[in-house]
């Protein structure tokens, strides 16, 4: 896929807003009359939504708010000896880009789930990017739009795909559009790509690949509930990736026959059934719930639900998910949209090393070191001999000249 991207990033990074309105028109069929969505645009958006669109998107902006506000750390101080402190502050990254797909479906909870945080870190200066729509005159979807001004973000780009990343990346000058310094949020293979070519230019948030939910259940769990758990999953892309991790036979074929039973009657039942049917989907019948831990925390699903005894108990011996959802009521769409938790979550099994987006993502914990004379006096023959000990003594001697008898060390 790379050789495929790099082109297009390496075009809009020599021409600009002209490049990415090109490949726009030339991928979404559209070429709106500016990259940057004019400010009444967005705002009138909010007039297309419906009373309980509104009503949802509030509470769920409110309860998202309040989990990420909270996950915010405190600056504190390290005292290692008298007159010796370390001091750690939490800065945000100042521009964030923020990417809203608009394929298959409208993800106004990907503007929730990415804006919230980096406003709650702090960041001065964000843009939501999301792909131009031929049904919409060329601007993002208006439910994207709405959710923007609803969360008080006026500058919104009508661009997507890998000339999204690029433009964010690189900005142009001469279209008044400021590159940024990190860019987060799903987005297809070409999006994803686009985001390893310019990683290291801007920051990143992770390199997404198909949604994934795995469910961890033994004989108490409801074949229904679960079967249609698998399903919604499902119903994200044909690439999706629907688990079941059992030691109960009876339940396999129970939950096997209500996801055929059900799946059939759902809007989106054909991109269902290839993800279903796909290689990356099924059941995996264990020995035992120690067992099913273990496949579990081996496969490190984006997502995974614990429907078991004592589900709150097995869901704390997890060691690789990138969210666990507890219990028969806590399915994963409710994380999708409301739980407050975030949705952008680590997939491919890179849940082992990586977090899903937060807060944190936005922030850079700085040190500032604080010692005075009596303190370096004390730690600088240690410092001397490491220096030599590496044969870098001019190290050592930038240590001794602070306390050489010259006036000017006295200052």
């Amino acid at each position: 896929m790379l050789p495929t991207v790099q082109p297009i990033v390496e075009d809009v990074r020599s021409r600009g807003a002209e490049a990415a309105l090109e490949y726009g028109e030339r991928f979404d069929h559209i070429r709106p009359e500016s990259v940057r969505v004019p400010a009444e645009v967005v705002s009138a958006a909010v007039d297309t939504l419906s009373p309980e669109v509104t009503r949802a998107l509030e509470e769920a902006m409110a309860r998202i708010r309040t989990v990420h506000r909270e996950q915010k750390p405190a600056d504190h101080t390290t005292t290692l000896a008298p007159g010796a402190t370390v001091t750690e502050k939490f800065l945000p990254v100042e521009r964030v880009g923020l990417y809203v797909p608009g394929g298959q479906a409208v993800y106004p909870s990907s503007v929730l789930m990415n804006v919230i945080p980096a406003q709650e870190a702090g960041a001065t200066s964000l843009v939501v990017a999301s792909p131009p729509q031929a049904e919409h005159g060329g601007w993002p979807h208006p439910t994207i739009l709405a959710a923007c001004h609803l969360l008080g973000v006026d500058e919104v780009w009508a661009v997507g795909g890998a000339q999204a990343v690029a433009l964010l990346a690189y900005g142009d000058d001469a279209a008044d559009l400021v590159p940024v310094d990190m860019i987060t949020g799903p987005g297809n293979i070409f999006v994803t790509a686009a985001k390893r070519l310019v990683n290291g230019v801007v920051g990143i948030d992770a390199e997404a690949g198909p949604t994934e939910i795995a469910i961890l259940a033994d004989e108490t769990a409801d074949p229904v509930h679960v079967a249609y758990d698998l399903i919604s999953q499902a119903e994200h892309d044909q690439l999706a990736a629907s688990v079941l991790i059992t030691d109960s036979e009876d339940l396999a074929r129970a939950v096997d026959a209500e996801v055929s039973a059900r799946y059939t009657v759902t809007r989106n039942a054909e991109r269902v059934e290839v993800a279903l049917t796909g290689r990356q989907s099924g059941i995996v019948l264990v020995d035992d719930l120690q067992a099913g831990i273990a496949a579990a925390d081996a496969y490190a699903a984006e997502h995974l639900e614990i429907h078991t005894r004592d589900a709150r108990a097995v869901a704390e011996r997890i060691t690789h998910a990138g969210a666990i959802f507890v219990g028969t009521y806590a399915p994963v769409p409710l994380g999708d949209y409301a739980a407050g938790s975030n949705h952008v979550l680590p997939t491919s099994g890179t849940a082992r090393f990586a977090a899903g987006l937060s807060t944190h993502t936005f922030l850079r914990p700085v040190n500032l070191i604080e010692y005075d004379r009596a303190a370096l006096a004390n730690i600088g023959p240690h410092i001397v001999a490491l220096a030599d000990a590496e044969a870098l003594p001019a190290h050592g001697e930038a240590i001794r000249a602070r306390f050489s008898d010259s006036p000017e060390s006295e200052d």
